[in-house]
């Protein structure tokens, strides 16, 4: 009885090492979609992140692509996730994947005086929201596209609704 006990113990202790080491794997990549999250949240508000682009080019994440279209993919994922173009110039966001998302800024992070945006063509993030989530307005199916002109320089932050947990944010410098 003894041996039995000291096997199932054995096994208890292997079962829950492969669940830690699991959980170790899984923590790396929600730490990446984390790192998504907080470039697109709280942790830079644009001169930060400005900043960040110039100087840290280590990190791919961090620079600005010069460019006026961006893809929605199946990764959930905004490409590039960071642009940069000139005031009044529009932006395209192309759905190529196969999918549904949306485009919708963060009210608290674009610049004073600029115009709010969100597919659907909400005025505010709470609308945009509401829109959502009765009947999935604002939607931008496989193929379809969503343009805004943006006028008022500085930082624009963005999300996808049903993807934001998932790490798909963006951002859009107007200089």
């Amino acid at each position: 009885m003894a041996t039995r006990r000291t096997f199932i113990r054995g096994l208890a202790v292997t079962a829950t090492g492969t669940a830690i080491a699991g959980c170790s794997s899984s923590g790396g990549s929600n730490s990446g979609n984390g790192d998504s999250g907080s470039d697109g949240s709280a942790s830079g508000d644009g001169s930060s992140d400005g900043s960040g682009g110039d100087d840290g080019g280590s990190s791919g994440g961090s620079e600005w692509t010069q460019t006026s279209t961006v893809e929605m993919t199946d990764e959930l994922a905004f490409e590039p996730k960071k642009i940069q173009v000139e005031a009044g110039t529009t932006v395209t966001f192309e759905n190529v994947g196969s999918i549904g998302h949306t485009v919708t800024a963060y009210e608290d992070k674009i610049p004073d005086g600029a115009t709010y945006f969100a597919s659907g063509g909400f005025d505010s993030l709470q609308a945009a929201k509401d829109g959502y989530s009765n009947g999935q307005k604002g939607n931008i199916p496989k193929g379809e596209s969503y343009e805004v002109t943006l006028e008022t320089t500085g930082t624009y932050e963005y999300y996808c609704i049903p993807h934001e947990m998932n790490g798909m944010v963006g951002q859009i410098k107007v200089v």
